[in-house]
């Protein structure tokens, strides 16, 4: 068995890196990786990095989300619909964390998340 210290990033197809980087950078706020190189841009979530990658001509969006963590579900939701992002739905309380399904420009699952009950 090889020993996993952790996840260092996760690739995010798209197919304008421009309006992508925008997206990330400027509506979620999320801050870039000034290392990153132009190409391959990057963003730092505090403990992982979300890298966009040019999607080839058989692109095809990543449905299942990533789980970007926040104080305050309700809150985010409402500055994010603010600026014209579309929400999938109703915030969803699994009964340990709130929910709120939404995607990038490219169709990606993305969600803003908050757990409020300890794991067990």
């Amino acid at each position: 068995m090889i020993t996993i210290e952790r996840t260092d990033f996760v690739s995010v197809p798209v197919r304008d890196l421009e309006h992508a980087k925008t997206f990330y950078g400027e509506t979620l706020g999320i801050r870039p990786n000034p290392h990153a190189h132009e190409s391959y841009p990057e963003f730092e979530t505090g403990n992982l990095t979300i890298a966009l990658i040019g999607a080839s001509e058989d692109f095809a969006p990543k449905p299942t989300g990533i789980a970007l963590r926040v104080p305050d579900v309700a809150g985010a939701r409402k500055q994010l619909e603010d600026v014209g992002v579309e929400f999938d739905g109703e915030t969803f309380d699994t009964g340990v964390c709130h929910i709120a399904f939404f995607k990038d420009p490219d169709g990606n699952g993305l969600m803003l998340h908050r757990r409020y009950a300890p794991h067990s």
